[in-house]
């Protein structure tokens, strides 16, 4: 049996990379080793954040799936730091995590050209010189045929599990790892190596004292995460705030030694970001206390998330130190917190779309490559599945810079630097993040979406309307003035002394003012448009000087990323480069001069040197010279 591609995974970046393969017309097997568990919300009952809103939003953009899926399943929503600027705000909402389960699932079960399938794949079938992949072969002794796999095995790739004492094989507490898939990616040449990450207790509702904790409510205006939904009516749910102390603190300084992070048996590197209970006690003895967000895990479940408290102590311990913080006294462990190790491929061993350096037609996407989350993991994935069908087609893969898209400085900090512990994205990994804006992303990303087939030509005409309308509503601002009356009559309500005479568009760069506000004035004032429209082009406006000046920024960086360089290129033939740029260069195999020097360890010296090296390149292959190494 041939399929066009094959996914292996269950998880966020399987499902956007098996759905972007069915919808761009081929066939897709997606094999995973329960059914029951795909699009599973592991750890937290959570979708969005900071910079990971802006990477659903993309993934939307592009015609990916999770936007839609939060957006039929969430019981809460906020835009976090409102009260911040543009650039690092970004929504999350809470999700109904069997809800999201069962609407990720149907998503791959009603799309046409993708077939599930319950197995494990243990293997690859290469070509026999073992540099293209030509099918998978699965524990029960199948061999499925493919020119495109899509590898997303996530925490379960040789995965195992620690509660204290406790350790087991295992990929989920309750869910068997996958093994024999990190000797088939060692055997092709794939470096691999261990990290670990933790989940924290969930407990019963009905056993918390809720009125110890502060209630945190979600925003009254939901915006969509999907620019296909003009809105979303859902129930929303309350969370809570509590607080660990010092009887906390001692309860776990006690039994430190019964940690499997402080005993030795864990080996892989966990998330600096993200540091279990145990962690943040050590690392930093002097707090006294440290926030816990108590989340409902659905509409129809008791469980509780208890955010701010992962931990891999024994349950005995997590349950002492648990009764020691307010509200959670009598609180009744239902899932007991836990560490998971498991393996990763080094992703410097990736090319810019995915696909592997070492065999044609393999891609990895996910936390397979280091990175953790499911938004991230997602973003991976819609990249992995467009760029498999790319290869079937012979089309050169789709690759988004750091200037267009956080899904390009995430896949890009990857196969350029690498990462020795789990990645996560965050807004100041981006250069330009004030240009990627989360409501900004259809008109950075839509027209790629549908240049590649992911978005439907009706789609594209109701962009462009949305386009068309808001750069005429920009242009009325600019015609709207000020008269001397108005300006008389507003004096003193918006401090429009001296303002008559001036657009409206340059009176909505006053960081005081916003469109409410000239709607005061004018009443007509970009009348029936949707809000999110409004705050866009307000947003557009007020920091349209500090774009401006981000997009020169932006053009230098185009410059660099356009002068490609040869993939026959050989540095170790070059002249005055350091060694350990040799070594890196030769490691990264980078696209550009742009990507070269984004390389740790690569100078300025040795940049301008491989610049000139490339412009001498460029001469030799010049059409009609004789000397060219394309003759």
């Amino acid at each position: 049996m041939k399929f066009d591609a094959i996914v292996i995974g269950g998880g966020h970046a399987a499902i956007e990379a098996a759905l972007a393969v069915a919808r761009l017309n081929y066939s897709v097997l997606q094999i995973t080793q329960n059914l029951d568990t795909i699009g599973k919300l592991s750890c937290n009952p959570a979708i969005g954040g900071l910079a990971k809103g802006n990477l659903v939003r993309e993934i939307d953009a592009l015609g990916g799936e999770m936007g839609r899926l939060i957006d039929r399943t969430m019981i809460q929503f906020r835009v976090l730091n409102r009260s911040r600027g543009p650039a690092v705000q970004a929504p999350r909402a809470q999700a109904d995590k069997s809800s999201y389960q069962q609407a990720a699932k149907s998503a791959l079960e009603s799309q046409p050209n993708l077939v599930l399938f319950q197995d494990t794949v243990v293997d690859f079938v290469l070509s026999p010189d073992g540099t293209r992949v030509q099918g998978v072969v699965t524990e029960r002794g199948k061999r499925l045929r493919s020119d495109a796999v899509i590898v997303t095995t996530g925490t379960f790739l040789n995965g195992r599990i620690f509660v204290g004492e406790y350790s087991r094989s295992a990929g989920r507490l309750g869910e068997p790892a996958a093994h024999g898939l990190d000797e088939a990616l060692r055997r092709a040449g794939h470096r691999l190596g261990r990290m670990k990450t933790g989940t924290p207790p969930r407990v019963a509702r009905s056993s918390l004292d809720l009125g110890k904790m502060e209630e945190q409510h979600g925003d009254p205006e939901i915006v969509p995460f999907s620019f296909t939904h003009d809105s979303v009516n859902r129930p929303q749910r309350p969370c809570y705030i509590t607080f660990t102390n010092p009887g906390t603190k001692r309860v776990i300084e006690a039994a430190i030694h019964r940690s499997p992070l402080y005993s030795g048996k864990i080996v892989g590197i966990g998330p600096r970001y993200c540091p279990s209970i145990e962690d943040k006690v050590v690392r930093f003895p002097e707090r006294e206390r440290h926030q816990i967000f108590v989340e409902p895990e659905g509409l129809n479940t008791d469980e509780m998330y208890l955010n701010g408290v992962s931990s891999s102590l024994p349950e005995d311990v997590q349950e002492e130190f648990i009764h020691t913080i307010a509200g959670l006294e009598h609180a009744e462990i239902v899932r007991p917190g836990y560490a998971v190790e498991y393996d990763y491929i080094d992703p410097m061993q990736l090319r810019p779309s995915l696909e592997s350096k070492l065999v044609r037609g393999l891609f990895v996407a996910g936390q397979t490559n280091g990175s953790s989350g499911y938004e991230e993991a997602a973003a991976q994935g819609i990249i992995a599945g467009i760029n498999a069908v790319r290869s079937l087609q012979g089309a050169e893969p789709l690759i988004l810079t750091r200037a267009e898209a956080y899904i390009g400085v995430l896949i890009d900090d990857l196969v350029t630097l690498g990462t020795n512990e789990p990645y996560r994205m965050f807004t100041s990994r981006a250069e330009h993040r004030l240009s990627l804006r989360h409501d900004s992303s259809d008109l950075r990303l839509l027209e790629k979406g549908y240049r590649v087939g992911l978005q439907s030509p009706a789609r594209w005409e109701q962009f462009q309307e949305k386009r068309r309308r808001i750069e005429e509503s920009k242009e009325l601002l600019h015609k709207r003035r000020v008269s001397e009356l108005e300006a008389a009559q507003y004096s003193e309500e918006l401090k429009l002394q001296r303002q008559a005479g001036k657009s409206f568009h340059q009176l909505l760069k006053n960081p005081e003012i916003t469109i409410e506000h000239l709607r005061r004035i004018d009443s007509t004032v970009l009348p029936e448009l949707p809000g999110e429209w409004v705050r866009q082009i307000e947003l557009d406006v007020k920091y349209e000087g500090y774009v401006s000046r981000q997009d020169k920024q932006i053009e230098r960086f185009r410059k660099m990323e356009s002068m490609r360089i040869p993939q026959d290129l050989r540095y170790h033939g070059l002249e005055g480069l350091s060694n350990e740029a040799r070594e890196k260069l030769e490691a990264v195999q980078p696209l550009s001069i742009g990507q070269a020097s984004r390389i740790s360890g690569v100078r300025n010296s040795d940049i301008a040197i491989l610049m000139v090296a490339l412009a001498r390149s460029t001469r030799t292959r010049a059409p009609g010279n004789g000397n060219g190494r394309d003759q």
